[in-house]
């Protein structure tokens, strides 16, 4: 029975209502957390509100280095973190492996930029005048964290808020808390001072809607659906809080047919079957030219014939269960709308056989040929290992057909033109195109999405200024 981690450490919910935590390979109960109520929100808010003034007056460099001697500390307990993981959310123990280095890696990564943060200067704005841009922190930053990568999607908010002088409220999953809850321990107990960092477990109507409507909170970071993120957007207006939203997507994949084929499959099968197909920024549509489709079909379903799904902590296993039974019952709605309206199956498109997959929430990789445009895989979002598949004549219809959807979140381009590659990087709508690429997002590059994929950054230095206000400053001598 885990409680919530406020000012340092643990705490009871001020309710006995608790919520279960379920593994989606077995549907066994992993552990229970505190059912939070508005008040233990408020809870852990007076704390990150109480907090805030000595963090900010903590020099930026030594915020900096308290922050990387928490990562470092954290990093000792990766293993115990990656297990952790993967019974809460789903996914293989290579892919948890994978998320808490990139969790860690981004603190590190933003606890380095500490030393960097910077004003401005103007001169000579009249006679003896000059002007000064100063930047300050906001204040208390609620964090809402999806399940699907529950502990990187924290880090992206957690680094650039912490490093210029905020302090944290952090909502995760309801279905995911326990990763995070240690790793907000850990993080303490590596440097971090009390109410710097605090975690409150609930639902997202309850503890969620809490957190955004709380006078104190003055900015929401929040990563999920579009559905939801509007909700909290609208919300957040009530007390004009600053918002960044990293939202849904159903990013494109263009191979043309100048491509490196081979590593064009091997990317659009990662982009797509990586976490289950649970990613807002993944290959969700894939536009082949005429010329090569054939060829590219061939090599995706052999690639698909090949993931060997199963419990995420069994050996060799590459492709873990769906994350709920609710996630799976949508996938499945959405693959018997293209069907019906005649997408053809060339690989999937059902449960796995055998009695091992009975008991979660496992479901096939999937690929799909020539959907209808008005087909639900064609215009939501699939959040699971599901692929359809249209072949185009040539770059302009593909890039057509790539924009024609309400989100726009990533996009790849495959090509060894040049000429096509800068059209594409031009015209796709999307805040990340990569050209002969994986679907890796940097530290390094801001991320963020258009249209209904969001706005604001995380992620490079960008992501910064989305945690600080400006003010000018004139001073007359």
């Amino acid at each position: 029975m885990r409680p919530m981690f406020v000012d340092g450490g643990f705490r009871e919910g001020s309710a006995a209502g608790r919520l279960q935590v379920r593994d989606p390979a077995t549907d066994e109960v992993v552990d229970t957390v505190p059912a939070g109520t508005a008040a233990d929100v408020d809870a852990a808010v007076a704390a990150a509100h109480a907090a805030f003034p000595g963090w900010w007056d903590t020099p930026a460099a030594r915020r900096g280095e308290l922050l990387q001697q928490a990562t470092a500390h954290a990093r000792g307990h990766t293993g115990e973190l990656t297990v952790q993981l993967t019974r809460e959310q789903g996914k293989p123990l290579r892919e948890a492996h994978l998320e808490i280095d990139r969790c860690l890696a981004t603190l590190d990564h933003y606890a380095g930029l500490a030393k960097n943060l910077r004003g401005g200067y103007v001169p000579n704005l009249d006679e003896g005048t000059y002007g000064v841009v100063l930047r300050r922190p906001l204040g208390v930053v609620g964090a809402i964290v999806p399940w699907n990568f529950p502990t990187t999607l924290l880090a992206n908010k957690l680094g650039p808020a912490l490093v210029t002088g905020n302090t944290v409220v952090a909502k995760p999953a309801e279905t995911t808390p326990l990763t995070t809850l240690r790793l907000a321990e850990l993080l303490h107990q590596g440097g971090l001072p009390p109410g710097v960092l605090n975690v409150v477990t609930g639902t997202g109507p309850v503890a969620g809607a809490a957190l955004v409507a709380h006078p104190l909170v003055r900015k929401i970071a929040f990563t999920g659906s579009t559905a939801v993120g509007k909700l909290t957007m609208a919300a957040a207006a009530t007390h004009l809080k600053r918002v960044t939203l990293e939202l849904g997507g159903s990013d494109p994949m263009i191979v043309c047919d100048d491509a490196d084929l081979d590593r064009a499959v091997s990317a659009a099968s990662v982009g797509r079957f990586f976490n289950c197909g649970q990613a807002c920024l993944a290959t969700k549509r894939l536009f082949v030219f005429e010329r090569v489709a054939d060829e590219v079909i061939d090599g995706l379903v052999g690639k698909a014939a090949k993931l060997r799904i199963g419990p995420g902590t069994a050996e060799r296993v590459l492709m873990g269960p769906l994350h709920t039974e609710r996630q799976r019952a949508v996938i499945e709605e959405q693959v018997a709308d293209a069907v019906d309206r005649g997408a053809k199956v060339l690989c999937g498109a059902a449960r796995p056989p055998g009695e091992v997959y009975e008991r979660g929430w496992f479901y096939q990789p999937t690929l799909l040929l020539e959907p209808p445009s008005d087909a639900r895989v064609a215009l939501e979002e699939t959040f699971g290992p599901v692929l359809p598949i249209w072949r185009v004549a040539d770059l302009d219809e593909a890039i057509a057909r790539a924009n024609a959807s309400p989100y726009g979140l990533g996009s790849a381009i495959w090509t060894r033109d040049l000429h096509r590659a800068s059209v594409a990087a031009e015209r796709l709508e999307a805040g990340y195109t990569w050209v002969n690429s994986t679907n890796k997002v940097y530290d390094e590059l801001p991320f963020g999405g258009v249209k209904q994929s969001g706005f604001g950054k995380e992620h490079g230095v960008e992501a910064l200024d989305y945690y600080q206000e400006t003010k000018s400053l004139v001073v007359r001598h």
